[in-house]
């Protein structure tokens, strides 16, 4: 594996490279560094690129890891790993925006309570990434700071709200991001990218430090390139937090795990009635077909 494919690369997958060590933390970083580099003017996709603060805690990863203090327990699952954030998490020391001019200079006295349980397992942010304003749209064009182009056809919408997240997971830019889900924003977006949206259920992830769009249907969730790695997220993501008066007290199974499980006798509804005019011919064939 070279440094220059490292980032067509899953989560997991580069989880068990860290940990064999067919390349280091920086090496990843910053490689994935470079492509936001060269990609993200044309995408707009991160708001926000927290390069030499990203570059200092993989280095701190791989001292943790020549040591082999990655062994210890305490020592997160994702040590060394980078992913974005999206600009509606509150972030320590580093600006979040919201996609609005009314915040474009707010930066945060304090991490939302997803992104300290990612980095308390040893993520490291790569950045921030664009949004609709508040969350307040679908196609990732309400940006005080500009629409985000789908990476698979600029002249094309990655949908939104999350659609920074999306599109910087599509264009490997990053292997995972975080998003928030009102009505769709992290399904949506994840459809229209060809990547792996999910919302977890209401008050299984803490909503502290994320700025609402609509407090009693808001979740936080994550967009990846497989299930596995975005079971491997909720699994540090999830979980009770006195902080969040919604939040559920209630154990947060080991989601990797039951990716195994048999899918013998599960049914898929489709609800044809949301076929409707304006939808591509072959996304209703498909979807029809599946039901």
């Amino acid at each position: 594996m070279t440094a220059g494919d490292l980032h067509l690369q899953t989560l997991t997958q580069l989880a068990r490279g860290l940990e064999q060590g067919d390349f280091t933390s920086v090496e990843l970083v910053q490689a994935l560094l470079e492509r936001i580099e060269a990609h993200n003017s044309e995408l707009n996709a991160l708001l926000t690129v927290t390069a030499d603060h990203a570059l200092e805690e993989a280095k701190r990863s791989d001292a943790q890891r020549n040591k082999g203090e990655n062994k210890v327990p305490g020592i997160g699952v994702l040590n060394g790993l980078p992913l974005v954030h999206k600009d509606i998490f509150c972030t320590r020391g580093v600006l979040t925006t919201c996609g609005s001019r009314m915040l474009e200079d707010f930066v945060s006295p304090y991490d939302a309570t997803v992104v300290e349980r990612l980095a308390g397992a040893g993520a490291i942010m790569l950045g921030k990434s664009n949004m609709d304003e508040f969350a307040m749209g679908s196609s990732n064009e309400t940006s005080y700071f500009g629409p985000v182009r789908n990476p698979w056809d600029l002249e094309r919408s990655p949908g939104g709200s999350s659609g920074g997240s999306s599109a910087s997971v599509a264009a490997r830019l990053t292997p995972a991001a975080t998003g928030t889900d009102t009505g769709g924003s992290i399904r949506q977006p994840a459809a229209l990218t060809g990547t792996t949206g999910l919302k977890p259920t209401y008050g299984r992830v803490s909503r502290y430090g994320m700025i609402a769009f609509a407090s009693s249907l808001d979740q936080a969730g994550v967009i990846t390139r497989s299930a596995e790695d975005a079971a491997l997220l909720l699994g540090v993501m999830a979980g009770f937090d006195q902080r969040d008066s919604t939040s559920i007290d209630h154990p947060v199974p080991d989601y990797v795990a039951g990716l195994g499980e048999s899918l013998a006798g599960l049914r898929v509804g489709v609800v044809r009635q949301h076929f409707d005019a304006g939808l591509d011919e072959l996304l209703v064939k498909g979807c029809l077909d599946i039901g």
